[in-house]
Formats: structure tokens, sequence, C-alpha cells
């Protein structure tokens, strides 16, 4: 008989850190207890790491007592193959027997035989064991002696669960692989999907046409990247066409607990995903890459093209060539500061006989198009297309100015500026933000002069209450500024007004 595993605080706590309020929690209970799902998956039994995971990362025996006298369905937690040995399971697992009905594995099906022996001393210790194997559509290209060895599992394994880690099965792979899975095991099946390429719900309904015994979902398809099958577009195909019946007024509730979540992280495919589902790219790296605030869509598009390719990066450019140094170095960033004081800026600039300019974003370059001086842009991120639109092609007169070869997300450079392209060999002032536009601006200023370097337009931003995008910016720049004042001994100066501590305010009206 099918069994239903609902796995939204493990999966889903790749966006929050394992962490979710006492409430939802709560409400989440109480809607599985009524929903016709078999297992809840809670999280994971972790030894301790470096990173935040919250209690979910850990599943500590408090809360597992709390939600198992709460619940009235089977409950499982994951550990981790590659992190876990067996002599790990009496801090693990001894403290939470009676409190778990299972214990998931997740394996990667190279170490399938170390994991076999850590999964029977999970069996010895009294509960069901389940093999989560990812992977999955790489099982017969890259790992097809490892299915083979499947006979093994029928002797004490109570699951073994098809992951497609990467989002990008199809049906078709799904009816090959269940076959030769049956081919070599006894073993009750299961499947878990993630929706990259929006198949979560087809590719289950096929696995469920040729009998598997389990299969994942999590309500609103909250997990890990692209995320998972919907819990509740999986219970209403199944009320629909296998009478299963399904209270959709808890259902509703449930989906109501986990919506300010959605709101928050939004989770769910985009063409990043899609490109990494198709690709059979890790769902780990693309999601790092999603949620960053300096990473495009475009940019990452062009990493996973990079990646699918097998190259370091699609584009190299002749390396900066510094002849004869300036005597200063203006930087302009993004902040209203820079067009506040134009006039000022320009006065200065234009009194200057040996000055560069190197605009740290173009997002101000279009007010200083008439000035009369050597211009650099740096092109990070989305910093190409942001200089055609604020430059273009009939007033680009300037030298783009690149972070060292390879770059991560790869290289997008305007055709009309490949010729004045130049990249940095090196980054050498800090260790941390080498993506960063300031710390490429900075290193730049750095090889340009000798003398003295100036911001403009690094505002800061008003306020208590700053967006999860401003007070990253905001740490990423104080730790930009400070690794500069380590590695040449002084502050550096700002010529119009910055709420950044770490920056030296003088009056660009006092020197012209």
């Amino acid at each position: 008989m099918l069994k239903i595993l609902d796995c939204t605080l493990r999966d889903g706590g790749y966006y929050t850190n394992w962490d979710f309020n006492s409430e939802t929690v709560d409400a989440y209970i109480q809607a599985m207890n009524v929903l016709p799902v078999d297992y809840l998956e809670l999280g994971y039994r972790n030894n301790p790491t470096k990173e935040y995971m919250g209690k979910f990362g850990y599943c500590p025996v408090s809360v597992l007592k709390h939600i198992r006298q709460n619940c009235t369905k089977k409950l499982d937690v994951m550990l981790n193959e590659k992190s876990t040995k067996i002599e790990d399971l009496d801090t693990l697992l001894s403290p939470i027997v009676g409190l778990v009905d299972m214990v998931r594995i997740a394996i990667d099906p190279k170490n399938f035989d170390r994991a076999v022996i850590l999964a029977k001393a999970v069996k010895a210790m009294d509960f069901e064991v389940g093999f989560n194997v990812m992977y999955m559509s790489k099982w017969q290209t890259e790992y097809p002696e490892f299915i083979t060895k499947l006979g093994v599992l029928d002797s004490f394994a109570d699951l073994f669960c098809m992951v497609d880690s990467f989002g990008g099965v199809t049906p078709e792979d799904v009816t090959d692989i269940v076959k030769v899975v049956r081919e070599n095991t006894k073993c009750p099946i299961g499947f878990h999907g993630h929706n990259n390429l929006q198949l979560g719900l087809i590719n289950t309904i096929t696995a469920l046409k040729l009998g598997v015994d389990y299969v994942d979902a999590t309500i609103l398809g909250m997990g890990r990247g692209a995320g998972n099958l919907n819990m509740e577009l999986l219970l209403t195909y199944l009320n629909a066409h296998e009478d299963l019946k399904v209270d959709f007024n808890v259902l509703g509730d449930v989906i109501t607990a986990f919506t300010p979540l959605l709101d928050k992280y939004r989770w769910g495919t985009n063409l990043p995903y899609m490109l990494a589902g198709a690709n059979r790219i890790p769902q780990k790296e693309v999601m790092d890459w999603v949620t960053n605030r300096v990473y495009s869509f475009n940019s990452i598009v062009r990493a996973l093209d990079n990646r699918k390719n097998n190259a370091k990066d699609n584009a190299q450019f002749p390396h900066l060539n510094v002849e004869k140094k300036f005597d200063k170095v203006l930087i302009i960033g993004g902040g209203n500061n820079a067009i506040e004081h134009k006039d000022a800026i320009k006065e200065l600039i234009a009194q200057e006989e040996n000055i560069t300019v190197v605009f740290a974003t173009a997002r101000n370059a279009k007010t200083y198009q008439d000035i009369n001086a050597p211009v650099y842009y740096v092109l990070v991120g989305n910093e190409g297309r942001r200089l055609s639109a604020n430059v273009g092609e009939k007033h680009f007169n300037g030298t783009c100015v690149l972070p060292p070869y390879p770059r991560t997300m790869g290289t997008e450079v305007p055709a009309y500026a490949e010729n004045h392209t130049v990249e940095l060999t090196s980054v050498n002032f800090t260790d941390l933000f080498k993506d960063s536009v300031t710390t490429i601006a900075l290193q730049l200023a750095m090889n340009l002069t000798d003398g003295d370097i100036f911001v403009i337009g690094y505002d800061g931003y008003p306020g208590n209450v700053l967006s999860e995008k401003e007070v990253a910016l905001t740490n990423e720049n104080k730790t930009i500024f400070q690794s500069f004042k380590k590695a040449k001994g002084e502050q550096l100066k700002s010529l119009t007004p910055s709420l950044y501590k770490d920056l030296e305010v003088v009056s660009v009206y006092q020197f012209i």
C-alpha cells in the first residue's frame, strides 16, 4: 500500500537554515494528523558544524518529544552518510530511540558500500531504515555497478528511495530506472523528485503507476533549490484519481501557515534552476547563486553554460598594463550623492591634470559623460548590461576592467567594448568578496596610482530597518573598506557624505 512522506521541515530547511517558528510547526503537525500522510521527516540529526543550523538541523530530543506527544503519524529523521560514522550513532540516535520510527540516510551512490554498513548499524538500533540515494539521473551512465548491488538491501532495508537530486529526470527515465531497480532488489521503493523542470508531478504519477511504495512531497513545494512536488497538488490528484480522502479545509490551513515563508524566500523554479536540472548541475551551487544579490539571472545562465561545456570561462582578455600611473583616482559608486554633488565633482576633475575616474558601477555613468579624464568601467555581474543602458556604444570612450580569469559567473562584455577590455591579474588586498564591484574598483585604483584614492556615491543606507539586501551590501562594503585600510595603512576617503564609519569623509568643496 502506498505510503506518503512529507519532508517539508527537512527539505524546506535549506531556505530557513532549519528554523521554523513554533506556531508554524504546531499548525503543520495538527494538519498532518488529519491529512492522509504516513510519515513526517522532521529534519537532520547532525554532528556539530561550523555553519549555523536551526533546531531542525539537529532535531534535539526536547523538540522530538514535543512533536511525538502531539503527532499521530510516523516520524523520521535523516542522517548524511558523508558526515556520519558508525561511532557517531550512539550520540546521534540512542537518545531518540522510541521518538522516531525511521532513519533515512542521504547517500552518494559512490559510497553505497559504506552506507550499507552504516545502515545495518542503524537497523540494529531498532529503527526502520531508508536509503535516500542521490543523483538518480546519473545512475545508469556514471554509477551502473551500484545498481547491481541493491540485492543486499533485501535482508534489512525498509525503503530504497530514488532521489532526483538535479530535478532533471523525465517520466521515461523514471520508467527505465524503476524497471532496473525492481530487477535488482525486493526492497520497498520510493521516489523523491525536485521541480526544476516542473516535472515533479508527472514523474511522481509515473512512479505511482509503476507501483512504487513511497512518494515524497512538501507543503507548497518547499525544498532545496527549485523545490519539490507540492503536497497539496499530490493530494488533490490522488483525491480525484485514486479516491484518497482529503480534508481540503485542513489542507488549506497548513498552506496558509507556510505562505509567509513562500512570500519571504520565493522558492520555486526559474531559468537557472531549469538549466541546472536539464544539465545535471547540483542544486546547492545554483541555489547559492540564485540567492546571491550580486548575480543576475543572465550571469547565472552564463556560468551554467560554461559548466555544461566544461569551460573555466567563456572569454579571456589581455591583462591590465599600467605604463604611467595617475596622481589621483576617483571611484564613483551608485549612491545618490554622486549626482547631488556632480557639479563640484566635475569641477574637481577638470582642475586636476593627472586624474582618472573608475566607475565601480555604471549606475551614475550617464551623469559624467562630459568629463575630460580617462575613464574605467568595472564589469562584474550585470554591469555589462548596465553599461549599455547608461552609456551605450555612442558615448563609450573608456576601458572596461574585469576581475581576474577565470570568473565564477563567466564573462559578459558589450560587443562594442571588447577591444577596450582588460582583466586584472590578481586581487591582493583582500581574500573576501572578490566578485564585488567595490573590490575590483579598489584593486584597479591601487594598480593605477601610488597617490590619493577617493570615492563618491558610497552613501550607505539610512534608517534603523534595512532590507536583507541592504544589510548584506553594508556588511560587504564595511569588510572591503577595512581590508583596504589594512593594506594601505590609511582609511579610504569619501568626498561626498557617507554613513560608512570605515570611510573618512572629506568634503569635495574644500578642494575646489
